[in-house]
């Protein structure tokens, strides 16, 4: 599958049908407009330098058919992180991927404060240049065969890329994944299968598109499928985004915890009532989230589990098949295998271990790093950093990154297993963080970061009942909020390089 081939295919058979529902920009972009307005991009993107081109766009209509331009124009989008530090990670993504030309969006620029970076053209200039020729033209193109529009591409083939897109950078410097059209596709087709997704289906999608969870499942995945994306630029509007998901009458969200704590918060009885599929994943689902939606919307979530570099699912649950807590059973045709970390051979099921993949959806590599590539991927398998268990049932349980584990006077410590005890005890709207400092004796020290100022007595003899003295922090630091990511991912990063700056 080629993803822009089988867009073109969609847009083709499904005509005046809604695509795209941009409620930033009040735009509604059918099918064919969509095909017709990629089309006249990719002539323009196809006068810029060889090579790939970045693209830093809120997610929106402008931004899916400036990604779609530039494959059909035979380059490869990088897509670029624009909510920290943008200008260097602009520059950061044209040295790593030696390309110049990044398509990116006054309106974002300016309200980002972001300067204007050698190789910036900005989105509207782009659209302002369109001549009334070239819009006939493309919409000439468009009134022709599927085959024959394709046939005009530069050809492709499943395992050239379909985007680069940069780890997190949350622990280290970010690493540029290759994912191809085979890997995109076939995670799509195997979400598409799991959970049963039709045309009638109508996406909610505020995920950034720079992050693989929202490139998969707020951009492609409705194209593919041949559905509706409703695209709002601002997860954080926690006060409008559940008004919108009743108004639009959304099936299917997908985000990340912290963004649907806020929804909850915000979200009336009844404003959730067309969704049949609300699928947390990027990181864990506190237990109070769960129970809220349970409680306040009779909606059970369905927790997934993936990574930049598997495209990104590798295990969901369903509505028909979810075991609350778990990250559900692996998708169809996705290969997992729980081995030790000294022997790195495979353990029975309900022995802890680090988690491994294999399958199509499996990334080619990362960008000019045979390295680091040759270290995670393996015969095949992607070694995912990840430690979890699969129960009897074939269930996949999650306990957290490797480097969140510590070794501390010999033994081996999670402190992701700190961080949930922690956060069970603390008042709602108190957030907490685990993180480590090394120490010269017993090899690191626990820290906890907190939002509010506790009695931390209380605190440690709360724990000291339900964790191994050990795994119990001494020191506590207060903040008045912890770091996050764009994706609302918390910035371990950045919090342990604050902690261990201010040691004592």
């Amino acid at each position: 599958m080629i993803l822009h081939y089988e867009f073109v295919k969609n847009a083709k058979r499904l005509g005046n049908k809604l695509a795209i529902k941009d409620l930033t920009l009040n735009r509604e972009v059918s099918f064919s407009r969509a095909l017709i307005g990629s089309l006249i991009l990719a002539k323009k993107f196809r006068k810029y330098d060889e090579g790939d081109i970045g693209v830093m766009i809120p997610t929106s209509a402008g931004c899916v058919l400036t990604v779609i331009g530039i494959l059909m124009a035979g380059k490869v989008p990088a897509m670029i992180n624009y909510s920290t530090g943008a200008a260097k990670n602009c520059e950061y993504a044209q040295k790593k991927c030696g390309f110049k030309t990044i398509i990116t969006s006054r309106a974002l620029l300016e309200k980002i404060n972001c300067p204007m970076v050698p190789g910036m053209v900005c989105l509207e200039d782009i659209m302002k240049s369109i001549k009334l020729t070239e819009k006939l033209g493309a919409a000439l193109k468009s009134k022709l065969p599927a085959s024959a529009i394709i046939a005009k591409m530069p050809k492709k083939e499943t395992d050239d890329n379909l985007v680069i897109l940069f780890t997190s950078g949350s622990e280290k410097d970010p690493k540029a994944v290759q994912l191809t059209h085979k890997n995109m596709g076939s995670n799509i087709l195997a979400l598409k299968n799991a959970f049963g997704l039709n045309e009638d289906d109508t996406v909610m999608s505020i995920l950034p598109l720079f992050h693989v969870f929202g490139f998969n499942a707020n951009f492609w995945m409705p194209l593919i499928v041949g559905c509706k994306s409703v695209t709002y630029a601002n997860p954080l509007d926690y006060k409008k985004i559940p008004t919108m998901i009743k108004e639009e009458k959304a099936t299917i969200i997908a985000a990340t915890p912290i963004f649907f704590a806020g929804y909850l918060k915000e979200s009336k009885p009844g404003d959730f009532a067309n969704l049949r599929i609300v699928l947390p994943g990027a990181d864990k689902t506190p237990e109070w989230v769960r129970e809220g939606y349970l409680e306040k919307h009779n909606i059970e979530l369905c927790d997934a589990y993936g990574t930049t570099e598997t495209s990104p699912g590798i295990s969901v649950n369903t509505p028909e098949d979810n075991r609350p807590g778990s990250i559900g059973k692996p998708l169809q045709g996705v290969q997992v295998k729980i081995v030790g970390l000294e022997t790195g051979k495979i353990l029975p099921d309900g022995e802890e271990g680090k988690i491994l993949v294999k399958g199509d959806l499996v990334m080619k590599g990362y960008l000019n790093d045979i390295e680091e590539t040759s270290l995670r991927i393996v015969d095949g398998w992607y070694d995912t950093g990840d430690m979890g268990v699969r129960d009897e049932d074939g269930y996949l349980w999650h306990s957290g990154r490797l480097r969140r584990f510590v070794k501390i006077g010999g033994e081996m410590v999670s402190l992701v297993a700190t961080e949930k005890i922690l956060d069970s005890l603390l008042p709602e709207g108190v957030d907490c963080c685990v993180v480590d400092i090394p120490d010269s004796i017993k090899g690191a020290r626990i820290v906890a970061v907190i939002t509010k100022k506790l009695s931390e007595k209380t605190l440690i003899q709360k724990m000291s009942k339900m964790l191994p003295k050990i795994a119990i922090p001494k020191i506590f630091r207060v903040v008045p909020e912890l770091p996050k990511m764009g994706t609302g991912k918390i910035d371990f990063r950045t919090i342990t390089d604050m902690v261990r700056k201010n040691k004592n």
